[in-house]
């Protein structure tokens, strides 16, 4: 895997809104190196965003170029309805999900498995034994959450995003953010021990 996709970025903003207000007022005045300079600042924030919405690293990094893309056609009607990191990751989100819905290739690897039989058929597992395995953990059952579901629990833990900031950044109601939590968090807690019973037997 990437290295940078193993960076936790924590709960700190991703960027200054002012700065990035005025790159985007230099975008729009067709200030390419303002368009680097915001490229450089999000790349990897973005590409661990939308890997973890396709669970592809090509699907990842061709969606920063998308979402970079909009940023320059898209940056003269940026109505300042929100942070400009909140309007990046929401076009970051819709990309993501469109590429995933080009290509079949992460849901058919993982097509054949019936996970709820084999939560029904494993035991409690043994603890993680740090924060790495942890870590490790959670990187293996966001894999097997939608990719909605996944964007949530993303933005939430590893970006530090507000529920209403999320749904701004997914297009739909705080009450629809909080229920794919909620089924995230419920699946998360039976897959977890059982993926850290899995590897403490390899």
């Amino acid at each position: 895997m990437d290295e940078s996709l193993q960076t936790r970025p924590g709960r700190a903003r991703i960027s200054d809104d002012e700065t990035d207000l005025a790159r985007l007022a230099r975008i729009t005045h067709g200030d390419r190196e303002a368009l680097r300079e915001l490229y450089d600042v999000y790349y990897h924030p973005l590409l661990r965003f939308i890997y973890r919405v396709t669970g592809q690293l090509d699907l990842a990094q061709e969606g920063i170029n998308d979402t970079m893309l909009v940023v320059w056609r898209s940056a003269e009607g940026f109505a300042r309805r929100s942070s400009v990191s909140t309007w990046i990751m929401g076009i970051a989100y819709r990309k993501a999900l469109k590429l995933l819905e080009r290509s079949r290739r992460w849901t058919d690897r993982f097509a054949a498995v019936d996970f709820d039989e084999w939560i029904e058929r494993s035991d409690v597992c043994a603890e993680p034994s740090d924060d790495g395995d942890l870590r490790d953990l959670l990187d293996q059952g966001l894999k097997h959450l939608s990719a909605e579901q996944r964007a949530v629990v993303e933005l939430t833990y590893f970006y530090g995003c507000s529920y209403e900031e999320i749904a701004v950044i997914a297009g739909c109601p705080v009450n629809t953010v909080k229920t794919r939590m909620f089924h995230a968090r419920a699946k998360l807690r039976k897959l977890l021990p059982l993926l850290g019973r899995d590897s403490s037997s390899a």
